[in-house]
């Protein structure tokens, strides 16, 4: 019968007495320690499952150890062997329950995202796909009930993007969109294109989870370069004669920021200053686990072709993840938003991954 590792047993054990403690100190708290409470309730909210799950564990193990002891009595022998079964089934189910609540939840699940989309190699035909794909993750967003606002745009003549940035706020939007970034290919006729050939192109999506607190990233005044310009035709919803528009660089790392989406030079700076703290920490968070220096390449890539996440193919319908190695035939479903199925398949895969971490490690 398949049963928790010593190891694992121990750090279980370890997390009910400290659910007894939280118990304890819950009900024995004055009403006056609201900050005390709150914080508490909290950790045992997030112990309640596993410890939960654990506890009915023990249970069906003892009960296991008491139908042992029928065995010998003829009459129930049958029967206890029966139920003894079914107790070791329902054990190998909740250790793999108590594995999945023991995979620790990303930080960020919860959080906003600023949303990056650029053309990359392809020309006007790249262009186009971006919007595609800003209209596409618009359309999920929407059926989310998400928040868009665009932070800078950069249009071509031919209805196409080359860049935008956009922050999309509401419920768990990091947790669904952040297997989205990298390089996207398109496979399509272009409308230009008189001999019917089948083009490839690719645009980067890039997904940041946006900074919540001055604590995660804290920036020296000092290593910033300002520069204010009027928002050009192309780029800025509101074109006017004021200097409008912000450029804010990082110094000490390079990274550039640009908005000029509000007609206000105040809202323009905030907006840039989120932003880039958003891609600084990201760019930390990329150089601790990975020891590479760019978190802008890691991401996505450079655009190229050969570099690729998905592929939308549009003379076959069809629209296939590289990574998980699905295909669906749903190619226009998925372009009007319908990005469920696969965000959901990436999300199982991750989780698979971890689980199977987790596993070896026990």
């Amino acid at each position: 019968m398949k049963r928790l590792s010593p190891s694992l047993v121990k750090r279980l054990e370890t997390l009910l007495a400290r659910m007894k403690e939280i118990n304890d100190s819950l009900e024995n708290a004055d009403h006056t320690e609201q900050d005390k409470i709150t914080k508490l309730s909290k950790e045992r909210a997030h112990l309640q499952k596993v410890t939960d799950l654990y506890t009915l564990y023990l249970d069906k193990l003892a009960n296991i150890e008491n139908l042992k002891q029928m065995i010998s009595d003829p009459e129930m022998k049958a029967l206890a062997e029966e139920e003894i079964g079914d107790e070791a089934q329902a054990i190998e189910d909740l250790i793999d329950e108590i594995f999945c609540a023991l995979i620790p939840e990303d930080p960020d699940n919860d959080k906003n995202v600023y949303l990056e989309v650029r053309a990359g190699t392809g020309g006007d035909e790249a262009a186009l796909f971006s919007q595609n794909l800003f209209d596409m993750y618009q359309a999920y967003a929407h059926q989310n009930n998400w928040r868009i606002e665009i932070v800078q745009q950069n249009k071509t003549g031919q209805g196409g993007l080359k860049e935008m940035i956009a922050l999309i706020s509401g419920r768990e939007v990091y947790a669904k969109l952040k297997f989205e970034s990298g390089a996207h290919r398109v496979q399509r006729v272009p409308a230009t294109e008189s001999q019917g050939r089948v083009h490839t192109s690719a645009c980067t999506v890039a997904i940041l989870p946006e900074v919540t607190s001055v604590t995660e990233i804290e920036i020296d005044p000092s290593d910033l370069r300002i520069d204010t310009f009027r928002s050009s035709g192309a780029g800025g919803q509101h074109v006017n004669t004021t200097d409008s528009a912000v450029r804010i660089t990082h110094i000490p790392t390079g990274v550039v920021v640009e908005c000029q989406d509000e007609r206000s030079q105040h809202k323009n700076k905030a907006k840039a200053m989120k932003l880039l703290q958003s891609r600084i920490l990201q760019s930390e968070r990329e150089k601790q686990q990975l020891a590479q220096a760019s978190e802008r390449r890691i991401q996505v890539g450079s655009g190229d072709r050969s570099e690729r996440i998905r592929t939308y193919n549009f003379p076959q319908g069809r629209i296939t993840d590289h990574r998980i190695n699905l295909t669906l035939y749903q190619l226009n479903e998925v372009l009007s938003g319908q990005l469920d199925q696969l965000i959901n398949a990436l999300t199982a895969e991750n989780q698979a991954k971890l689980l199977a971490a987790m596993e070896k490690d026990t």
